[in-house]
């Protein structure tokens, strides 16, 4: 279990993040088509997994316009932006700012992808959401770097998690 902050206040986590040179825990997340997707997916891509709370938040919005950005200069890479929002609001979100390079991917379905990945939150006002993190993963979805946000309002280190790729 991971202790984090949310404007300085103590929430936990489900768990840890998975570990570098690990292999990624497969999901089933859902896409704005209501269409599911595994790692399988994304195969012989380099993933970021930017996961937050809700993309329908300032921060988190943030942080996928900054992946988005970044993300085209990279070859044979994704960019995976999950949390527990409904598709329908990912896909306004995404229309709204008009965020071309990521992919947004639901817990719609299960909160199992968070428990896999440590992040679901256990108490607090935020408890069942995704904590802020990211998770960089290789063509073979190996993990390359691994980022749990400290406080939860703050931005994560893109510098670190572009490099990863």
């Amino acid at each position: 279990m991971a202790e984090i902050k949310l404007k300085g206040n103590t929430i936990h986590t489900s768990g840890e993040l998975p570990k570098v040179g690990s292999t990624a825990p497969d999901f089933r997340l859902t896409d704005g088509k209501l269409a599911d997707h595994s790692l399988k997916d994304f195969a012989g891509k380099k993933k970021i997994l930017n996961i937050v709370p809700s993309l329908d938040t300032a921060t988190c919005s943030l942080s996928a316009k900054k992946f988005n950005e970044a993300i085209s200069k990279f070859q044979n890479a994704v960019v995976l932006v999950i949390s527990a929002d409904l598709p329908f609001a990912q896909k306004r979100v995404c229309e709204a700012e008009k965020y071309t390079n990521i992919i947004t991917l639901s817990m719609l379905r299960s909160r199992d992808f968070a428990k896999a990945y440590g992040v679901l939150i256990q108490d607090g006002p935020l408890e069942g959401l995704c904590a802020r993190a990211v998770v960089v993963l290789d063509e073979n979805n190996k993990v390359l770097y691994t980022e749990q946000v400290p406080e939860i309002t703050q931005e994560p280190d893109y510098v670190k998690a572009l490099a990863a790729l």
